[in-house]
C-alpha cells in the first residue's frame, strides 16, 4: 500500500490539484509559482522512465529472483524488462525540493527521509534493485534541478 503513494498517477495528481488549489484560492505569487514549479517537474519526471526503460533492458528482481509464482505478499510489478531506472523514485525525487519548500519550516526535514522510505518500498517488493532506486531518486532530483533552470522560478 505504501509503495501506491509514489506512483506516477498519484504524484501528477496531487500536483495538478495542488496547483489548482493555489490557483482557486488566494495563495500568494510564491505558493503559486512553487505550485507550477512543482507540475512542471513532475510532468517531466513521469515522461522520463518511459523513454529510458525503451534505452535500459534490466529485468525485474522478481522476474530474476523469484522463478515460478510469486510468493505471498510479493506482486508480480510491470514488465519484466522495466527494473531501471525506478519510476516511482524518479517522481519522488522530482517532488520532494518542491514539496519540502511548501511545508513549514518544522516539516521540511522529514520529506527527504520520507521519499526515501517510499522508494525504498520498490525494493522491498522485488520490483527493482537498490541502484534503481537510486538512480531514480537523483534523476528525479536532476529533473527538479532542470526544470527551475528551465522555468527560471528560483533564479531571479
Amino acid at each position: 500500500m505504501l509503495t501506491v503513494l509514489a506512483d506516477e498517477k498519484i504524484v501528477v495528481a496531487g500536483a495538478l490539484v495542488y496547483w489548482a488549489c493555489t490557483r482557486l484560492v488566494a495563495a500568494d505569487p510564491q505558493r503559486k509559482r512553487e505550485a507550477s514549479h512543482m507540475l512542471c517537474s513532475v510532468a517531466i519526471a513521469s515522461a522520463l522512465p518511459h523513454l529510458l526503460k525503451h534505452v535500459f533492458a534490466r529485468e525485474r528482481p522478481d522476474r530474476a529472483v523469484m522463478r515460478g509464482r510469486p510468493q505471498r505478499g510479493i506482486p508480480r510489478s510491470g514488465q519484466a524488462w522495466d527494473s531501471f531506472p525506478s519510476g516511482h523514485a524518479i517522481n519522488l525525487g522530482a517532488i520532494a525540493e518542491p514539496l519540502a519548500r511548501s511545508l513549514p519550516a518544522r516539516h521540511r526535514l522529514a520529506v527527504w527521509p520520507a521519499v526515501a522510505v517510499l522508494a525504498a518500498s520498490r525494493v522491498l517488493l522485488l520490483a527493482h534493485y537498490p541502484s534503481d532506486v537510486a538512480a531514480g531518486l537523483g534523476l528525479g532530483a536532476l529533473v527538479e534541478r532542470i526544470a527551475d533552470r528551465l522555468t527560471g522560478i528560483y533564479n531571479a
